[in-house]
């Protein structure tokens, strides 16, 4: 790859996922990141003035209102975010000729699959959280952008952020016992798994088939567990790396003795051939990944 970089505007900079974008970055790629206040994703204005002033090639929407139980309570802001942002910076990079990443939900669906889901599944969401997601996605594809991801993913931990594990490193060394919720299945996703995701997909641009290659993907690392699972896989890493560890006993739970305002699926394992097939690369599983982020935290 040769030639002028392209110009990446990264929008929700300071976040978990935007950050380890920007610290991935390839050479072949100049980000420039866009946050609040000074770039309000609900300010459609305020959004098209500052992408034809940077003209990206390229926009990467990291930017969400991520807290699923407060979305309960706050629908309407959660949509302007995570529903109408998106379309108007899908607007936006139609007009400009740019290609717009967009990081999706595993909240989408309903949770009631018996397999992994693919891409062209029903969706059906049951939080607020997971309606503004879908919104948001709907309002990419009606916009009449073609060059378009699409990237579902879930459960995500990374560096410079709050997330589980960091949750779940904190309790236990704190307290004896954990209680931890068993019967919601899933895929942990490592953020500089997701972030070389992202930067693959769009190296499938500079193959001229790639046109075929636009929509929506689904990325999680491989294999899948309950909270439970990934709780206790935390907590013997943490013993084996030397970490404070207090905790003797992780109590598996049901959904029901953790209430909480939002619905969450009960079963949210993504099937990933798509992404693999496109971009002729393996993904690792999540034990290999979350051994990989104790190295790096």
């Amino acid at each position: 790859m040769s030639g002028t970089p392209r110009k990446v505007a990264l929008v929700g900079a300071k976040g978990m996922l935007a950050r380890m974008v920007q610290a991935s970055t390839p050479p072949h790629m100049a980000i420039q990141g866009f946050k609040r206040p000074e770039f309000d994703l609900t300010d459609a204005d305020q959004v098209r003035r500052a992408m034809e002033v940077f003209r990206p090639d390229v926009i990467i929407n990291c930017s969400a209102f991520t807290q699923v139980d407060r979305c309960e309570s706050e629908e309407g802001l959660a949509t302007r975010v995570n529903g109408d942002g998106p379309g108007c910076l899908a607007a936006v990079a139609r007009d400009l000729d740019a290609t717009l990443v967009h990081i999706s939900t595993d909240y989408v669906f309903p949770g009631d699959a018996e397999r992994p889901y693919l891409e062209g599944d029903a969706t059906g969401p049951i939080s607020a959280y997971g309606r503004s997601k879908l919104k948001g996605e709907q309002a990419i594809r009606e916009s009449g952008l073609i060059k378009y991801f699409i990237v579902r993913t879930s459960w995500l931990y990374g560096p410079w952020g709050k997330n589980f594990v960091e949750t779940i490193l904190r309790l236990a060394a704190e307290r004896e016992e954990l209680r931890i919720v068993a019967d919601q299945i899933g895929c942990p996703t490592y953020t500089g798994d997701l972030a070389a995701a992202i930067f693959r997909l769009l190296d499938l641009e500079d193959d001229q088939t790639a046109c075929g290659l636009y929509g929506i993907y689904h990325f999680a690392n491989e294999g899948q567990c309950s909270w439970y699972d990934f709780a206790c896989e935390i907590v013997s890493l943490a013993r084996q790396k030397g970490l404070p560890v207090k905790t003797r006993r992780i109590e598996p739970i049901k959904t029901e003795q953790f209430p909480l305002p939002a619905k969450r699926p009960a079963y949210s394992v993504f099937d990933t051939k798509k992404y693999k097939m496109a971009v002729a690369a393996s993904i690792p599983s999540w034990q290999k990944s979350l051994s990989t982020y104790f190295e790096v935290r």
